[in-house]
Parts: structure tokens; sequence; C-alpha cells
């Protein structure tokens, strides 16, 4: 622990190197904007999508809006331009306001990885990987700091909208909270809490939340939002005025269940979950235990001649045209998963069969020869074997590279992506290995245009069916996501295809459009106005 806090003091002096403003900063005002807080009876009950939702709406009438999340426990993240990783959740939230992700967003990141232990990364950088009961210990001190950014975001923006972090009522954390209430007492903010009602029992979870908060916190819950109903809202009418009369807040609406796709906050996803119909191309994801970043599928995930599925333990590959290995947070035991429980055997067999097989980040370092752990990086295994399907090797170091990436696919590449040569492409790299080539004259996928780097940033085998890349959003690119799916159409036989998605962003605005549209529908909006404007 005293490491940590040694740590987290250079961190902090380095973020204020004038004390004397920091401490004046503790005594001062937090800004000129103003706040709204939504905090969950639940997680996964729709505080990113409804946060989302009304930066658009805010937006949309015309206010400079900002989103923010002061601590994010996620797998998926996103490297901004200036090279610093946040929560995607508050990327998407970014998106809707029009405006560009900035770390300020989502200050503190917290990233799984294991063993009660999780990687802390503090305004974009890592800070170390710890227990969660020693991070526990020094939230107070990130409470400090948390102060700071907040101040600093909302001098530039006319409206906060913060959003909490899973239960708003963890009555055994709260005396260090400062993802939920804690953040608000920060902020000064109003509170809407946002509950489920698809998992049922919603206003027990409404009653039971007041109930475990303290008197001033009560205070602060202006309104409640009733989220993901299926069927007619009549017939919530008696339990909406029961509940009403019980906390004595209003309820601002109830939220219909909606098909979006709009990029879900991390495993919890419902995504998972929806039925999987054969269409013209079958892609299978392996959902491993450690998987992050799955938002890199999206793209892939709406187009019309594609289907995707998400393969759990105890689920066999079928016969996809396509299997994607995901990124990871533990290499090592994600592929130790894969070989246990004989996905390795599976994606050989596929592999000998022409399958096309795409690795990204994690996935792409599985597909090696071996992986090397000379530091414990990632655990006390320092050697393994790969699955073997391509001619690298990997070495995880201390460093990680966050970067965002400019690049064009290389020529003279056969199989899948013969047909892709010179397309540019764009995404991002989160990564704390190193791979290189066994054998000279590997077949690199890309080349960066912006600068040169000492690793292997992607490569192909011979037959052009065994794709690996560190290059999270890859797929985004519409034109480079259309022309892989014609290879695939092509591999079997089928028609091109003509690409019906002009760009990802479009289609992404397209979609928080619909969404502000259904929140002005079912929410009392003119009463969030009043709520925020105090």
């Amino acid at each position: 622990m005293k490491d940590f806090k040694n740590w987290l003091s250079v961190y902090i002096f380095k973020i204020y190197p004038n004390w004397v403003d920091f401490l004046f900063l503790e005594r001062s005002g937090l800004g000129l904007s103003k706040s709204l807080m939504f905090l969950g009876t639940a997680s996964n009950v729709g505080k990113s999508t409804i946060s989302a939702g009304i930066c658009r709406v805010l937006k949309q009438d015309g206010y400079k809006v900002a989103p923010f999340k002061s601590q994010n426990m996620a797998l998926n993240s996103y490297i901004t331009k200036d090279g610093l990783e946040m929560g995607r959740a508050q990327v998407t939230q970014a998106e809707a306001c029009g405006i560009e992700p900035d770390v300020r967003m989502n200050p503190i990141l917290l990233k799984p990885a294991g063993k009660n232990r999780c990687q802390v990364i503090v305004k974009g950088k890592v800070l170390n990987t710890i227990s969660s009961s020693i991070y526990h210990e020094y939230k107070n001190e990130l409470a400090k700091m948390l102060r700071h950014i907040y101040a600093d975001l909302s001098n530039e923006y006319e409206i906060i909208v913060l959003e909490g972090a899973g239960s708003c009522a963890e009555i055994n954390l709260k005396d260090r909270d400062i993802a939920n209430m804690g953040m608000a007492e920060i902020a000064d903010a109003p509170v809407v809490l946002v509950a489920d009602i698809d998992r049922g029992g919603v206003f027990a979870s409404i009653a039971g939340t007041m109930l475990l908060l303290e008197e001033n916190e009560r205070a602060r819950v202006k309104g409640v939002i009733i989220n993901k109903f299926r069927g007619s809202v009549d017939l919530l009418k008696s339990g909406i005025d029961m509940i009403e009369d019980i906390i004595k807040v209003p309820i601002l609406g109830v939220v219909p269940y909606s098909d979006l796709n709009i990029e879900d906050e991390d495993s919890v996803t419902d995504r998972f979950r929806k039925q999987f119909k054969e269409s013209d191309i079958n892609i299978e994801v392996l959902r491993t235990p450690y998987m992050s970043n799955f938002t890199d599928i999206h793209m892939l995930e709406i187009q019309d001649d594609v289907s995707v599925k998400y393969v759990e333990k105890g689920q066999k590959l079928s016969n996809p045209d396509m299997v994607i290995i995901p990124g990871s947070k533990n290499t090592i035991e994600d592929l130790i998963y894969l070989r246990e429980n004989g996905y390795e055997k599976q994606l050989k067999e596929l592999e000998a069969k022409g399958t096309l097989i795409f690795g990204i980040c994690g996935g792409y370092q599985i597909l090696g020869k071996k992986l090397y752990d000379p530091e414990e990086i990632e655990g006390s295994i320092k050697e393994i074997n790969g699955i073997g399907l391509l001619d690298i090797e990997t070495t995880f170091n201390k460093e990680k590279v966050t970067t965002q990436v400019e690049a064009r696919i290389n020529e003279n590449l056969g199989g899948y992506l013969k047909n892709l040569a010179n397309m540019n492409i764009k995404g991002y790299e989160i990564h704390m290995g190193t791979t290189t080539g066994i054998t000279k004259g590997l077949n690199t996928i890309v080349r960066k245009l912006d600068h040169e780097v000492n690793y292997l940033e992607g490569c192909v085998n011979d037959h052009g069916n065994i794709i690996g890349t560190y290059i999270h959003g890859i797929f985004d690119d519409a034109d480079f996501a259309r022309a892989l799916i014609n290879s695939l159409r092509e591999n079997k036989g089928l028609d091109k295809v003509e690409n019906t998605i002009s760009s990802f962003d479009d289609f992404k605005n397209n979609e928080y459009d619909k969404l502000a549209n259904i929140l002005r529908e079912s929410l009392d909006i003119e009463k969030i106005y009043e709520i925020i404007n105090g």
C-alpha cells in the first residue's frame, strides 16, 4: 500500500505542480457549468444510454454539453488523439454531444485483471495493477484529484451530464464513494435515478434504493426514470402513483425497450444474449473471460447480410465464414481458456478448411507461436506456447502502447485481403506486448502513415486466411468492412453487395438522434430542464 501511495502522490504532484493552486481549488467553486447526474438502482439499468440520449437532447437544443464519469470499471476502452486511455461509454456520450473525447470525461478507469486485481488508469495513464482493497484505501486522495479535473472540465461547458457506476446504494462502500453520491456531492449535482423494469421488481428497487440513501443524499434525488419497458404504459399508472407517494419524488417518464445500435458499456451488455439468425455471412466471436473492446465488432453487427454470434463457454464453433478472437485484458489466461475448452483444436480444424480467422490485439498475440512474460506482467506464467497459426512471438513489458493509428493495407496480399490493397484504415492501439516475426519476409498487413514502430502491428499467413493486428477499430471504416465481407461472399460464391453505410460516424449519429427522439417522447424534458436549472 505504501508503494501505491507513493505512486499516487507523485502522479497528483505532476497534475498540480503548484500546491497553492490545488489548495485554493479545494476552497473554491467548481466552475460555471450546470449539471445533472444519472445514478442507477443497479448495474446495467441503462445509465450510459440514458446519459448519452440526454447529452444528445441538450446538444440538439443548442447547449455546449459534455459527459463525465469519475470512475469507470470496464474492459472496453479507447485511446484519445493525445494517446490517453478512457472508457468507451464516455466516448459514446462525447459523440452524442458532438465533441472530441477527452480523458477528463473519465479520469479513473479500472480494468479487471483477475484474482481480485485491477489495472488502475488515472487520467489516461496506467498507475499500477493492484488489489481492489488497496485501491479502496486511497479513494479519498483520488477524490481531491477528481474535484480538480471536474472543475477544469466544467469551466469549458455549459452543462455537464454525469453518470454513476453500478448501484448508488452500496452501503458497504459508501464511506469512500467517489463514483455515485460522493461524486454528486463533489459536483453539487442534482440526481436522477434510473431503474430497469425489464429485470422485474422495479418499484421495490426504487423504494429500496431511496431507503438506503442518507437524508442529504435523498434530497439530491429530483426524479426517477423507469427504463427498458415492454408494453402499455397505462398498466404502470397505478404503480407510478403509489411509488411517487412513497418516495416523494416524481417519475419523469417510462422509456421503452429499444434495439438501437449504440455501444454498450461492458460485458453486462444484452448483445451477447441476442438470438443468432443465420445470414449470408456468419461470423462467430470467441467470448473469452477477459475479452476487451468487443466494440470492435459493432460495425460488422450492423451489416444487413451479416450475422454475428458470441460463442460462450460450453458452445462449439459451428461452420462460420469468419472467427474473431477479440482483444483481451489477460492474454495468457484467455489462451489457456481456449486451450482447455477445446477451441484451439477447433480453430486449427477451421484453419485447415480455409476459414478466415481474425485476431485483434490479445487475439493476435494468441494466434502466435510463443508468448513470453519475463516480468510477470499478466501473472506467474513466464512462457507459454500460443496456438501457432501465425509465425510470430510476443513479449509482454511494463510500458503500455496507447496511440491512434492511420495506416494503409499493403499490396500483394493474398486470400481474403487480395481485394483490399491500399485501403486506408484508422484505429487505435492498447497493448503491453511487443510482437515480432520469427521468420523474415513475414506478410505484414499494414504500413503506418505517421511513423515507424519497433513491433509487428499485424500480419497474415501465406494462405491469407489467418490475420492478426493490434489495431482496434479496424472494422470501423465502412469501405474496409464491406470489402472484407465481400471477400467472404466471393469465397462462398455469392455476389458482392454494395455498401449501404456511407460512414460509421454517420450511422452512429443517426442512432443518437433516434435515441434523443425516444427520450423526448417518453420523458418530461421540461421537468429535466427545471432540475438542471435548479
